[in-house]
C-alpha cells in the first residue's frame, strides 16, 4: 500500500509539472499566432489513452509516462515530422516567427517552472509554516565526524553561525558546509565556551570524495533497535532494546562513539558489553566491511525539540522566495559532481525521484517535493543539449547574435542527436535504479 502512495504522489506531481510546463511553451506560441497541432501529457507512440480534437490542436494523454510535448507547427521537435519541414514556410508556422518570438516560445516551460516552484514555497511557508530546530534544542549537542575534528570540532558541539549569520535550523549545517562556500563556523563547545574555526577551501568536494554527507549527526545513546539476519551481530548474540555501554574497554555513551569504534576496528574481533534487562552481557562480534548488521532505536523527541514558525503573507513571500532561491542555487552546485565517477554511479532515475514521496499522504512533504521537481525540471530543460529547451534556445541566441539561421538538415542532426543523448542518460539512470532495486539498496 505504500508504494502505491508513493506512485500516486509521485505521477500526480509529474503530470501537473509536465502539463504546466507544456503551457509554458502553448500559451505563448497561441499569442504570437503559432499554429500548435498536439498538446500532450506522456508520449503517445503508437496510440493515445485519450484524445480529442479542440480547434486546430489535439489534446490528449499518452501511454509512456516519460515526459510530455507541444507540437508547435514548423518546428523540428520530438516528433521528428521532418515532413512538414520540406513545404514551404506558412505564416503560422514556428520557423517564420521572429527570433524573439521563438526564444519566448521555447523559455516559457521553463519560466513557468521557476515561477510555480517560488509560489508553491511561498504557499507551504504561508499554510503550514516551519519546523526547526535552534542551536539549544539538540539536547546533546552533535555527534562529529573523526575527519572534521582536525579543524576544532568537537563531540558535543552546537551550532551558533554560519559565516556571521545566525543559525535557524542547526540540523542543515551539514548540507550548507557541502553545497556553499563556507568560510566559518561558530560552535558553543560542550564546556560553553564559543569558538570560531575557519573552514577550508573546497571542503564540500572533499566531503564528496570521502564520503561524508552528514559530518554533524545529533548524539543519541547507543540502543540498538534492529538486528539483522545473517549479519555479524546476529551471530554474536545481540538483541533489540540491548544498550551499547563498552567496546574493547572503552565507554560507548553514545551511537556515534560504538559506530566509530566499528569503522576504526579494521574488522577485528570487538568486545562489546551491553545493558541488557539491566544486567551486563559480553559479547564479541567480527565487523564486515566495517560494518556489522545493526540499526539504532532513534525517538526525535529525546534527542532535540522542534520549534514550530508561523508566517505573516508578506513574511511567506520573503521565506519562500528565499527558500526557492537556495533550492536551486544549491542543485546547481552539486550538479558538478554527476561529471564524476562516484555522481555517474549514484545518479537515478524514476524509482529514485519517486523515493523522496513518503509511503503516506502528507500535503506538505508532497507540494515541498513538487516545489523541489519544478525548480530541478526548469533547470534540466535549460541545460543546451539538444532535443531540450536549452538546446533550442541556445541555437535561437545564435541566429540573434550573428543573423545566420541554423539550417533545417543541422537541426534536424541535432535533435536526433540530443535524443539519443538524452535516452541513452535516461537508461543510464533507470539502470542504476534497477541494480540498486535488486541488490536491496532500495
Amino acid at each position: 500500500m505504500g508504494n502505491l502512495i508513493i506512485a500516486g504522489q509521485f505521477l500526480l506531481s509529474l503530470s501537473l509539472l509536465i502539463v504546466l510546463h507544456e503551457l509554458g511553451h502553448f500559451i505563448p506560441a497561441k499569442l504570437f499566432k503559432t499554429k500548435v497541432e498536439k498538446f500532450y501529457l506522456f508520449f503517445d507512440y503508437k496510440f493515445s489513452l485519450f484524445k480529442k480534437k479542440i480547434g486546430e490542436t489535439v489534446y490528449g494523454i499518452g501511454w509512456i509516462p516519460l515526459g510530455g510535448y507541444v507540437k508547435i507547427a514548423g518546428m523540428i521537435d520530438e516528433s521528428m515530422d521532418t515532413e512538414q519541414m520540406k513545404q514551404p514556410a506558412q505564416p503560422w508556422e514556428f520557423r517564420s516567427k521572429p527570433a524573439w518570438q521563438r526564444l519566448i516560445i521555447m523559455l516559457g516551460g521553463v519560466i513557468v517552472n521557476f515561477i510555480l516552484g517560488f509560489l508553491i514555497y511561498i504557499m507551504i511557508f504561508f499554510v503550514w509554516g516551519e519546523e526547526v530546530v535552534g542551536p539549544k534544542d539538540v539536547k546533546s549537542g552533535f555527534a562529529i565526524h573523526q575527519y572534521f575534528k582536525q579543524f576544532g570540532f568537537k563531540d558535543g558541539d552546537t551550532f551558533l553561525s554560519v559565516d556571521g549569520k545566525p543559525v535557524v535550523n542547526v540540523l542543515k549545517v551539514s548540507k550548507k558546509l557541502f553545497l556553499r562556500d563556507v568560510k566559518n563556523i561558530e560552535v558553543l563547545h560542550a564546556n560553553g565556551k564559543k569558538e570560531t574555526i575557519a573552514i577550508p577551501e573546497n571542503i564540500g568536494k572533499e566531503m564528496w570524495q570521502q564520503n561524508i554527507m552528514e559530518p554533524f549527526t545529533p548524539l543519541f545513546a547507543a540502543v540498538i533497535d534492529s538486528v539483522i539476519q545473517n549479519k555479524p551481530a546476529y551471530k554474536s548474540g545481540f538483541m533489540k532494546n540491548d544498550k551499547v555501554v563498552f567496546v574493547n574497554g572503552e565507554a560507548t555513551p553514545y551511537w556515534s562513539d560504538f559506530t566509530s569504534k566499528i569503522q576504526t576496528s579494521n574488522d577485528a574481533p570487538l568486545q562489546v558489553v551491553v545493558n541488557r534487562n539491566n544486567s551486563l552481557v559480553t559479547l564479541t562480534v567480527t565487523p564486515e566491511n566495517q560494518k556489522i548488521g545493526v540499526a539504532p532505536y532513534l525517538n526525535t523527541e529525546e534527542i532535540f525539540s522542534v520549534q514550530q514558525k508561523k508566517y505573516t503573507f508578506g513574511e511567506s513571500v520573503v521565506r519562500g522566495s528565499a527558500a526557492a532561491y537556495w533550492t536551486l542555487k544549491d542543485y546547481i552546485a552539486q550538479f558538478k559532481y554527476v561529471f564524476t565517477k562516484k555522481g555517474a554511479s549514484s545518479m537515478g532515475g524514476f524509482i529514485s525521484i519517486a523515493k523522496i514521496f513518503k509511503p503516506v499522504w502528507d500535503w506538505k512533504v508532497f507540494w515541498a517535493n513538487t516545489a523541489f521537481l519544478s525548480i530541478m525540471l526548469g533547470f534540466m530543460n535549460l541545460l543546451p543539449i539538444p532535443a531540450l529547451d536549452g538546446g533550442h534556445v541556445v541555437f535561437t541566441l545564435y541566429e540573434m547574435i550573428t543573423g545566420r539561421k541554423p539550417g533545417d538538415k543541422f537541426l534536424e542532426y541535432a535533435q536526433i542527436t540530443g535524443f539519443v543523448l538524452l535516452l541513452s542518460l535516461l537508461a543510464f539512470a533507470n539502470g542504476n535504479d534497477l541494480y540498486k532495486l535488486i541488490s536491496g539498496w532500495f
